[in-house]
């Protein structure tokens, strides 16, 4: 019999196979373990540098977005409650919840005008206009993560993204859907005015398509309508809005 072969070959192969997996298992738990401290550290440095500078983290909104994003990468979310060990330190939950409830008075105050559809950066001066209201600083950042604490309200809440890197606010009870949101998009590019043949002509769809959601755009007061010459052209005031 050649040597290598046999049943005592088999289980000397057999052994090696279980302590190399013996090993790695053990590298593996090290690993995590290391990881785990790492963390652990890294977290207690982050609350230690916290509470060193929260004033400025409530004050300062440029200052609050680096440390939101830092916060981002080892997955703490210190807006994921209005109460916790993060707001209650630093306030940030109860600022995010007030400002949140701001912007929904102003997207409700201006619906009849803008049809539920308003630029982000006009919410923001209003806001900035009513400033006694804050002690803090208020930017687009903020502004965004407040809007993303009106998920629990389901789609009538959202931020839309522009072709010129704007946003637009939209709040509908009912939300929009895509084939809307590309109908806003491609108003935004002709001075805020669509009709069907520029619709059809650069979305490439069916006509029934196009009348369906107009016509929920119509009924929600998103878009106004003006007939010329038999000829019908579909209006966003939200553009119009100043």
């Amino acid at each position: 019999m050649r040597k290598g072969f046999g049943i005592g070959a088999i289980n000397k192969k057999a052994l090696q196979q279980s302590k190399f997996e013996e090993k790695a298992s053990q590298i593996s738990e090290n690993e995590l373990s290391q990881l785990s401290r790492q963390v652990d550290t890294f977290k207690k440095n982050l609350e230690e540098f916290a509470f060193k500078h929260r004033d400025e983290i409530k004050r300062d909104a440029n200052f609050r977005k680096q440390f939101q994003d830092m916060c981002a990468n080892i997955g703490v979310d210190p807006l994921s409650t209005s109460k916790g060990f993060w707001s209650e330190m630093l306030g940030v939950g109860d600022f995010y919840y007030e400002l949140a409830v701001q912007i929904i008075e102003i997207c409700s105050s201006m619906q009849e005008k803008t049809g539920g559809l308003i630029y982000l950066d006009q919410v923001l001066d209003r806001i900035k206009r009513t400033r006694n209201r804050f002690v803090n600083e208020v930017s687009l950042d903020d502004c965004k993560r407040a809007i993303k604490k009106l998920n629990i309200f389901g789609n009538a809440f959202t931020l839309i993204s522009m072709n010129n890197g704007r946003f637009m606010v939209q709040s509908l009870p009912e939300g929009m859907g895509l084939d809307h949101t590309q109908i806003v998009q491609l108003a935004e590019l002709n001075n805020g005015v669509v009709d069907k043949d520029l619709i059809k002509s650069n979305l490439n769809w069916e006509m029934y398509r196009i009348e369906n959601v107009l016509n929920l755009m119509l009924k929600e007061g998103i878009i106004w309508i003006d007939i010329n010459d038999n000829r019908c052209s579909f209006y966003f005031p939200s553009f119009f809005i100043k």
